[in-house]
C-alpha cells in the first residue's frame, strides 16, 4: 500500500471510552490522514488484539496503510499492514521471520540511527523527536537540525518528520527538509480532529513529495 504524507500514531486517553475514540479516528481520517498506526503501550495483547481489529476497520475503508506500534504478533493478528518498531523493539530481520507479509516502520533518533535502518530496508522511517513530547518521556529532543540530517541522505523511501509538530511548528518542520509528517495530539486531542488534519495535510500540499 502507498504511504501517505500525513500520519497519525493514536493512543487511546485513560478513561476514554472507546467509541470515542474511534470517532475521533473517523474524524481525522475524513479530514486526511491518511497513514495510521495504534499505539497501546503496555496493553495486554488480547485487547490491543480487538482494538486494533476495529481501527483496522477504520482504515480498509478507506484505503489507508495501517500499522500497530511495538507488536509484530497483534500486527499479524488483527490484520494489520504494519508495524512500527522503535530502536530498542524486536530487530527487523527477527520481525520479517515471524511476519513476513507485514510492512516495517523504524523509529530513528540520531543520523547513526537513520543510517543503520536505512541498511534494513524498512517501509519508512520515522525521525525525532523534533520538540519535546509527552508521548517520549524522558527523550531530549532531536531538533531541526536531525531533520536537516536525515533530508541531507536523500533516503530512497519514505520518512516522517515527528515529536511535537502541529499547525504551528509544520512549516519550520517542511523547511528543514521534510515532506511527510507524524503527529499525535495535534490530531487526536484537537476539538475537531478532522479540521486539524485537514489544516495539516494543505500545508504538506505545499511541498512537493
Amino acid at each position: 500500500m502507498k504511504l501517505g504524507r500525513l500520519y497519525l500514531v493514536a493512543t487511546p486517553r485513560a478513561g476514554q471510552p472507546e467509541p470515542e475514540f474511534l470517532a475521533r479516528l473517523d474524524a481525522a481520517l475524513d479530514g486526511g490522514v491518511d497513514t495510521l498506526q495504534l499505539r497501546c503501550k503496555d496493553w495486554e495483547a488480547g485487547a490491543y488484539i480487538a482494538l486494533g481489529e476495529r481501527v483496522a476497520v477504520l482504515a480498509r475503508a478507506r484505503g489507508v496503510p495501517f500499522f500497530i506500534n511495538d507488536r509484530v504478533d497483534v500486527a499479524a493478528a488483527c490484520g494489520a499492514d504494519g508495524v512500527h518498531l522503535g530502536q530498542g523493539d524486536l530487530p527487523p530481520a527477527w520481525a520479517r521471520k515471524l511476519a513476513p507479509g507485514l510492512m516495517l516502520g523504524r523509529s530513528t533518533h540520531a543520523p547513526a540511527q537513520a543510517h543503520a535502518a536505512l541498511a534494513e530496508a524498512p517501509a519508512y522511517i520515522a525521525a525525532g523527536p523534533v520538540h519535546a513530547t509527552p508521548t517520549k518521556p524522558g527523550r531530549a529532543p532531536a531538533g531541526l537540525a536531525y531533520v536537516r540530517a536525515v533530508a541531507a541522505l536523500n533516503p530512497p523511501l519514505p520518512w516522517y518528520a515527528i515529536g511535537g509538530i502541529d499547525a504551528s511548528t509544520i512549516h519550520e518542520v517542511l523547511a528543514a527538509g521534510a515532506t511527510r509528517v507524524a503527529v499525535v495530539r495535534a490530531v487526536l486531542d484537537a476539538r475537531n480532529p478532522a479540521q486539524a488534519a485537514s489544516d495539516l495535510l494543505e500545508a504538506l500540499r505545499g511541498v512537493p513529495a
